[in-house]
C-alpha cells in the first residue's frame, strides 16, 4: 500500500464543532476516525468491566475521579495516537506541550489525595518521572524522540510496579497516564495515510491553518 505524507492543516469549520476538531486534532481520515471511537469504546468498556470486578476502596468521590480519569486516559491515549492530532500538536513549540503534560498533574493529585488517601510520597516520585521523561524526550535530537520516550514510559511503569505500589485493582493508570502523555503525546510522526484515502470533508466557511510545521 503506497503512503503518503500530508502536513497541510485542513480548514476547520466555525463554533463548537470546529473548536472540538481543534481540541482533537484536525483533518482526521474516516479509518482514523473509526478506529478512534471503537478503540475508545472498547478499551472504556473494558476498563469498566476491570472496576466493577475489582472496585476499588471508597465512596462516591473516590469512584467518580477514578472513573472520569480512566476515561480521559483511554481517549486521549486513542486521540494522541492520531496522524491529525500529532500533526497539530507538533506545529506548536515544546513549551506548549510541555505545558499541556504539566497539566496532567492535577490527575496524579486527584489519585493521589482523593483515591490513595493523601499518597505524597507516590505523587511526588510520578510527578517527578512524568517531568523528567517530557524534558528528556522534548530536548533530544528529533531521531532520538521515540526511544527516549519508551525508555521514559517503560522506567515509569517499572518504578511504579517495584517502588510505588498501589492495589492490584489501580495498576492501570500509570500504565495509561504515562502511555498517553510520554508516548502518544510527546513523540512527533509523519501524519501518513494511505493514498487511496483523503482526510475526511469539512463544511464550509472553516478557517485555514496556515501555521508551518516545525521539525524539532
Amino acid at each position: 500500500m503506497r503512503a503518503e505524507i500530508d502536513w497541510e492543516i485542513p480548514a476547520t469549520p466555525p463554533g463548537w464543532r470546529g473548536a472540538l476538531e481543534r481540541f482533537m486534532g484536525p483533518g482526521k481520515t474516516r479509518a482514523e476516525r473509526r478506529m478512534e471511537i471503537a478503540g475508545s469504546l472498547a478499551c472504556m468498556a473494558l476498563l469498566g468491566w476491570h472496576l466493577l470486578a475489582a472496585p476499588i476502596q471508597g465512596g462516591w468521590p473516590q469512584w467518580a475521579v477514578t472513573a472520569v480519569i480512566g476515561l480521559d486516559l483511554v481517549g486521549g491515549v486513542m486521540t494522541n495516537a492520531t496522524n491529525a492530532a500529532k500533526r497539530w500538536y507538533h506545529r506548536k513549540a515544546p513549551r506548549a506541550r510541555l505545558g499541556f503534560v504539566a497539566a496532567h498533574l492535577t490527575y496524579l493529585a486527584a489519585m493521589a489525595f482523593v483515591v490513595l488517601d493523601a499518597a505524597w510520597g507516590w505523587f511526588f516520585a510520578n510527578s517527578a518521572l512524568l517531568l523528567a521523561g517530557a524534558l528528556l524526550v522534548e530536548t533530544v535530537k528529533l531521531e532520538a524522540k521515540r526511544p527516549a520516550a519508551m525508555a521514559a514510559y517503560m522506567a515509569a511503569v517499572l518504578v511504579n510496579l517495584t517502588a510505588l505500589p498501589v492495589p492490584e485493582n489501580l495498576e492501570w493508570f500509570t500504565v495509561l497516564f504515562f502511555l498517553k502523555l510520554l508516548v502518544c503525546y510527546l513523540v512527533p510522526e509523519a501524519p501518513m495515510r494511505s493514498a487511496a484515502e483523503p482526510p475526511e470533508p469539512h463544511a464550509a466557511g472553516g478557517r485555514s491553518h496556515d501555521e508551518p510545521h516545525q521539525a524539532r
